[in-house]
């Protein structure tokens, strides 16, 4: 199964001590024997520099988005057509953000129905299934 990887699970694997951390460790290390294809785009990779490039931390973020790459064998461009869709879906669902939308519409337009992330915004999103890493 194809799985997009939203920014917080590495972001959560590479920060301090979190409930999430450890759920986001064991759900990179465990998706090859699970049979996970990751997959991301450079919009998630976008997130990560300017999250830790706000913190004032551009060195851990450099770090992050290097391993991020090395780990995930597909990387998405973000076209107009994603950009549409994510219009659409913030028109329509008023409980997603318009980063999440974006990440939608890449995911939609390329048939990736899976995300793993901690964002309950994807949960409305038809076509769209949210895995919680921890839970379920």
């Amino acid at each position: 199964m194809k799985v997009f990887v939203d920014s917080n699970i590495p972001m959560y694997v590479a920060g301090s001590d979190h409930p999430n951390r450890d759920p986001s460790v064991r759900f990179l290390e465990s998706a090859g024997d699970n049979a996970l294809e990751l997959c991301t785009s450079a919009e998630v990779l976008q997130e990560i520099l300017y999250r830790y490039a706000a913190l004032d931390r551009r060195d851990v973020g450099a770090r992050v988005y290097d391993l991020f790459v090395a780990l995930i064998p597909e990387v998405f461009d973000v076209t107009l057509a994603d950009t549409d869709v994510a219009k659409t879906l913030l028109m329509s669902h008023s409980g997603i953000s318009a980063r999440d939308a974006v990440h939608a519409g890449v995911m939609l337009n390329r048939g990736v129905e899976a995300i793993a992330t901690f964002d309950r915004g994807f949960d409305d999103i038809e076509g769209v299934t949210r895995l919680e890493p921890g839970h379920g």
